[in-house]
């Protein structure tokens, strides 16, 4: 006996839509409790679930899943690192700025300590023998000094004693001067000139830089005079006749005398 196959609207699901409508059907029993009351051989003759087509998607899901959480762990991996390097950077960049602001303060600091060191240099004067005293005042009297008065001071002391400069300058002068005998002249830092007269002996030449205490010579009866003292001038240039008072001078600057 022959038999047709079936067609059109009576044509048998195929095995994949019974699959999953046996599938649907499951899930709808289990959410009552009915799945229990179904026999085990019954589920069994039909088709495992791997070939219904639905074990295959939920495994290409689990792996795209699984590809952009690596995606997003990798991307914030590296945001992670991109963070530190750019925190190194800023720190690095901080503690170069750092080391430029105090270098630069430390520069300040040694030029504004050297300026300060220069100007006291320049600004201390001493007296030209220490613990000395004046024998012979500024403008005194008498037939010994050719211009008829004295045109500097005396300081007591006696032949031999050490003369220093009263402050920093640059010697003009250094040699035999005539009624002076052995002389420094020496044109100090602001201008003015000093004369130091009748020494023994000189220890510095012209255009030699002094400061403060240095050492110029030594103290004698050279040139025009009746005994071992030092003959000291201020002067507003190096000439003669241009004399200034020798003690308000040195007070001036701080030499108490």
């Amino acid at each position: 006996m022959a038999f047709t196959r079936a067609t059109g609207k009576h044509r048998r699901p195929s095995r994949v839509q019974r699959g999953t409508a046996r599938a649907a059907g499951v899930a709808a029993l289990a959410g009552t409790g009915v799945v229990g009351s179904l026999a085990a051989p019954a589920l069994a003759a039909e088709p495992a679930a791997a070939q219904t087509g639905l074990t295959p998607v939920v495994t290409l899901g689990d792996v795209v899943a699984d590809r952009v959480d690596a995606q997003a762990a990798a991307q914030h991996e590296a945001a992670r690192v991109a963070a530190q390097e750019a925190a190194r950077k800023a720190a690095e960049e901080a503690a170069r700025e750092r080391a430029v602001e105090e270098a630069e303060k430390a520069r300040a600091e040694k030029e504004r300590a050297a300026r300060e060191a220069e100007r006291k240099r320049l600004n201390t004067f001493v007296s030209p023998i220490p613990g000395s005293y004046v024998s012979t005042a500024y403008q005194s009297g008498g037939a010994i000094w050719s211009s008829g008065s004295h045109t500097g001071i005396d300081f007591h002391a006696a032949s031999g004693t050490p003369v220093q400069s009263v402050g920093a300058g640059t010697v003009v002068e250094a040699g035999w001067g005539g009624a002076y005998g052995n002389q420094v002249v020496i044109k100090m830092h602001d201008g003015t000139y000093t004369q130091y007269a009748h020494l023994s002996s000189v220890s510095v030449s012209a255009g030699q830089e002094v400061t403060a205490g240095r050492q110029i010579g030594v103290s004698g009866a050279t040139g025009n005079v009746t005994g071992a003292h030092l003959h000291f001038e201020a002067r507003m240039s190096a000439e003669y006749g241009s004399d200034l008072d020798p003690v308000s001078y040195l007070r001036s600057h701080g030499v108490n005398i």
